[in-house]
């Protein structure tokens, strides 16, 4: 399946591999994402209960581990865990209008799990 957020399926694996569970929700959120030794201040593109595309034409490599800061209007703001899952890098020849990363969350706590999916069920029920 390809990803909603760009059209074209992650890299790292065949369509079949990637095909989505939960839905994404296009959102434009800021987001702070920090490393061990990186700070980066981004935009959230889609959200689901199980991760976020950030876009940026500076993604982090995949596997990297960050903690994630952003608040959805009229909610508490979620500070979570994530992992670069895939990366859509800038192209040389302009031919990616959507660069970024795929970023799960991980290590989430059964009341952060709960929270994020009452957040993105509350969003996607506000559009219908």
């Amino acid at each position: 399946m390809m990803d909603e957020a760009d059209g074209k399926t992650p890299p790292g694996g065949s369509a079949a591999e990637n095909r989505r569970v939960h839905d994404r929700i296009p959102v434009e959120w800021n987001v702070d994402c920090a490393t061990e030794d990186t700070f980066l201040y981004a935009a959230i593109a889609n959200i689901s209960a199980m991760g976020i595309f950030i876009r940026t034409t500076e993604p982090l490599a995949v596997g990297t581990e960050m903690e994630l800061s952003f608040s959805p209007p009229g909610a508490t703001a979620f500070k979570l865990k994530g992992q670069v899952a895939w990366v859509n890098p800038v192209r040389a020849d302009g031919d990616n209008p959507n660069p970024g990363m795929g970023v799960r969350f991980v290590n989430l706590t059964q009341a952060d799990r709960e929270r994020l999916v009452d957040v993105v069920h509350a969003i996607a029920y506000l559009r219908e």
